[in-house]
């Protein structure tokens, strides 16, 4: 990922809490007018009683030079708006300031977003992305600020000059939001849907925080850790929660891509940020749970959790759809991603791998096994037309609107399935007009390129090369993703007198080898 993409990760720097929970232990910090970096300290009262509400979207929207220039604005005693607390019987919870707050305790703990705060919030979910842009951030601030270390050392030492003594006296200012939980809640959508307004999807997110799709798609961009949202079930349902997220996290976002690509172990989800991943993952969990009766899902499926049972069944279903796609199960098809699910230029494409997990789901809904065995026996055929035809699918996705490309796709690849099967011939006319696009493509135009080879163009000639020698499938003759999902098949069956033997062992499809040949 371009450094100026990155952004900074600090959801661990102040936990979070269910702004209706109550205790009997309260303390009065409302005549506290001030947090200053004291309080972030191990010396520090206000500190560790701070939470946001549990539905705020994660802290992981500001650049690292955004962190640095925070620091540095409290360092040189510039403006720096008011925080917005509100003070519970528990905890004194943000209302507005987050990412202050949180800027200055990763300052003082020199964590930002892999340190081992971090590394026990998110488990083993840190990414690549996440690590380079604390390393980034943590470069920014010692060449241009220094570290609290640093500071802390004049400080003890009382080498007291201007920004050690700023640091020491200043505080950033706080507001008090007085009245009930109710009053806290409207008064924290209010201000948290101006300034940087929240997108779609984290507004979908809050509206329906409580509904499983929401709660399963949390779960697994983190692979069951993090902040708990799902930690008011039944303990028997979050261990299942936990353990399946995790394992979906893994089929789905591992290994991380790398730029330009030069491998075909390629993730079938694509990148692990945090906003692409929840957008896929909220339409994948949506596509997984789809039945006979409930054709159409979307986030707002079902009703309000209370024992985490409707999650588990989501995730449940997620990784089932997950096992069919991938993975050595017996009814793996084991997809090759740079096949299915990367464009021409080895990009990841959401509307290919959401419009191919539509037509497998809409298969497994419908009690469909002959779709199966009938895809395996055209694999060959199917698969050759993706690869010839990847610029002319990509370019047809283009000109469709964003919120119809995952349904296009889906008729496109539906089309070829049925062209395949019924041995008819497939066109490029033919996938224009199956794309909804006829008029908006001309066929066999070609863009102007520049003379330096871009991370794309590379990307796109390794997937081309790789692809003429990766090894395939004896029984269907399509591509093996042999680094996820492969079966050894005995070429003469055991019950036919086939032995152990080299000789006799051939990789297949899982599928191919449990579902066609036996």
């Amino acid at each position: 990922m371009p450094a100026k993409s990155l952004l900074v990760n600090l959801d661990a720097m102040i936990g979070r809490a269910d702004l209706a929970q109550k205790s009997s232990n309260q303390s009065n910090y409302e005549n506290i007018s001030t947090i200053s970096i004291r309080d972030f300290t191990k010396e520090g009262l206000v500190g560790p009683s701070l939470r946001k509400p549990d539905f705020q979207r994660e802290t992981s929207h500001w650049s690292p030079h955004q962190v640095m220039s925070l620091l540095e604005c409290f360092i040189t005693g510039e403006l720096i708006p008011s925080v917005i607390l509100w003070q519970s019987e528990t905890y004194l919870f943000v209302i507005d300031g987050g990412h202050r707050l949180s800027v200055l305790r990763s300052w003082v703990e020199d964590d930002y977003g892999d340190g081992p705060i971090s590394a026990k919030f998110f488990g083993d979910a840190i990414s690549k992305n996440q690590k380079a842009a604390a390393v980034k951030t943590r470069n920014l601030i010692s060449d241009e600020i220094g570290s609290w270390q640093h500071f802390k050392t004049k400080i003890d030492t009382a080498q007291i000059d201007q920004k050690v003594s700023s640091v020491i006296s200043r505080g950033l200012p706080i507001q008090w939001v007085k009245g009930d939980v109710e009053k806290a809640e409207s008064s924290f959508f209010r201000i948290n849907t101006q300034g940087t307004p929240l997108d779609s999807i984290e507004e979908s997110l809050l509206k329906y925080r409580k509904r499983p799709i929401a709660i399963s798609s949390r779960a697994v961009i983190r692979a069951g850790m993090g902040h708990k949202y799902w930690s008011r079930f039944t303990e028997e349902n979050i261990s299942e929660i936990e353990t399946n997220s995790k394992d979906l996290h893994s089929t789905l976002f591992d290994p991380e891509i790398t730029s330009p690509i030069k491998t075909l172990d390629l993730p079938l989800g694509g990148a692990k940020g945090i906003r692409a991943a929840l957008q896929i993952l909220i339409e994948y969990f949506s596509i997984a749970n789809i039945s006979q009766n409930d054709k159409v899902v979307k986030i707002d499926f079902g009703t309000d959790d209370e024992t985490g049972d409707a999650t588990k069944e989501a995730i449940l279903k997620g990784l089932k759809l997950a096992k069919r796609i991938t993975g050595n199960s017996s009814g793996s098809l084991g997809l090759h991603p740079a096949v299915y699910f990367y464009g021409p230029s080895g990009i990841h494409s959401i509307p290919m791998f959401l419009g191919t997990a539509m037509l497998i789901s809409e298969k497994i809904s419908n009690n469909d096994s002959q779709f199966f065995k009938t895809f395996t026996l055209k694999r060959e055929v199917i698969e050759s037309t993706l690869i010839a035809n990847k610029d002319l699918i990509a370019t047809v996705l283009q000109k469709t609107s964003s919120r119809k490309r995952v349904s296009n796709y889906f008729q496109i690849l539906s089309r070829i399935y049925d062209a395949a099967k019924n041995s008819q011939e497939i066109t490029q006319d033919s996938i224009v007009s199956w794309g909804g696009v006829i008029g908006k493509v001309i066929i066999g135009t070609e863009a102007r390129a520049s003379v330096d080879f871009t991370d794309e163009t590379k990307s796109a000639a390794f997937i081309y090369t790789a692809l003429k020698s990766a090894p395939k499938c004896p029984i269907c003759n399509g591509y093996l993703d042999v680094s996820k999902s492969v079966s050894y098949d005995h070429i003469d069956r055991v019950r036919d007198g086939g032995k152990g033997v080299l000789e006799n062992c051939q990789i297949t499809h899982p599928y191919c080898n449990q579902s066609i040949k036996n």
